[in-house]
């Protein structure tokens, strides 16, 4: 029988690299050969939890992890077309039909090899060409979140929009943001670091929330509006919680003028009382988004055309051999922007 290493959550906090039977495709699938997969908060969430809660009783049960694989196709079925060896691929997590790779589902892309079950090309996998690293291919799945974000907005070209929170998802929106025409991007974070990213990916201003008041910064950079009551406001448009955190909802509707929007694509780690009275005196609309309807292979063209723009979302490429210290510093706090786990040519 062969085998492969693949990465499971283990006890709370940690992660197991097991071996497991290497799967064989059948007349419908395809099977891939990582070469790069991408770490996300979601993992780092599955790992505080220590699994799943959907054992009896609600137990925790452990689960494989990854879903931001990149790799090369190494067998297809025999049904299967579009499709040969040597593709490079990059795949739908949420078109598995077993459950979503690497978030519930039976199959998970933190390993050496993985199953591509109905293959079909423009569905569950397509092909990128060998112009574009493997890591860069791995940022595929995040970008779809992120482009679903800007989707959402229906930004144009006339817009102010401030992105909350310079993580992937954040830096990907105003990525999108300024790819869309969008005219002035402002990117708010309390991290040095990542607010240099975000001027060097194309934003065009930054704020440290830390250290600065958004809201009269918001008024520098985008002018003076007001809210239905005449009270002035920045004359932002659209508000961007790529962070999560209760402090930019409450940020965001007391300083939204009339009309404004606010679209949440971050999980809200902890619920906040929402101010209905100041959203009412601003109409401002809550947009909510998740996932990638539509756009998981829509955004494979634009990110092979500004790789480069897209490679310097990544701040560290981690080894399989170290795959326990790439999971340490996406878990901890500032420590990363966007960890990559490659594996062997």
């Amino acid at each position: 029988m062969a085998t492969m290493k693949s990465v499971r959550t283990g006890a709370v906090g940690k992660i197991d690299v097991v071996d497991v039977e290497r799967p064989a495709p059948g007349p419908k699938d395809a099977l891939m050969r990582v070469r790069a997969c991408g770490i996300c908060g979601t993992d780092t969430h599955f790992l505080h939890l220590g699994g799943i809660p959907f054992g009896p009783g609600g137990s925790m049960i452990s689960l494989p992890l990854g879903h931001e694989p990149a790799g090369e196709i190494v067998e297809v079925g025999a049904e299967v077309t579009g499709l040969k060896a040597g593709d490079r691929v990059v795949v739908n997590p949420q078109g598995a039909p077993s459950g979503i790779i690497g978030c519930g589902g039976r199959l998970g892309g933190m390993g050496e090899y993985l199953l591509i079950e109905d293959a079909v090309l423009g569905r569950s996998v397509t092909v990128f060409p060998d112009t574009v690293p493997f890591a860069v291919a791995a940022l595929n799945e995040p970008m779809a979140v992120a482009r679903h974000c800007v989707n959402r907005s229906e930004a144009g070209p006339a817009d102010r929009v401030v992105v909350f929170g310079a993580g992937p998802i954040g830096l990907g929106a105003a990525i999108w943001l300024k790819l869309r025409g969008v005219e002035h991007v402002v990117v708010a974070d309390i991290i040095p670091e990542r607010l240099e990213t975000a001027l060097a990916i194309g934003a065009d201003a930054v704020i440290n929330s830390a250290k600065e008041n958004v809201t009269e910064r918001l008024t520098e950079l985008h002018g003076q509006a007001a809210n239905a009551l005449g009270q002035p406001r920045p004359a932002t448009d659209i508000y961007i919680d790529a962070a999560g955190v209760p402090a930019i909802i409450n940020t965001t509707v007391a300083s939204a003028k009339w009309g404004a929007k606010l679209v949440m694509v971050a999980v809200q780690k902890q619920s906040a009382a929402i101010d209905l009275g100041g959203m009412l005196r601003s109409e401002l609309t809550l947009i909510a988004s998740q996932g990638y309807p539509t756009e998981i292979f829509e955004v494979t063209p634009e990110i092979v055309e500004h790789q480069e723009r897209f490679a310097k979302l990544i701040s560290h490429h981690v080894p399989f051999s170290d795959v326990e210290q790439a999971f340490l510093l996406a878990r901890t706090p500032g420590a990363a922007e966007k960890v990559v786990v490659t594996f062997d040519e």
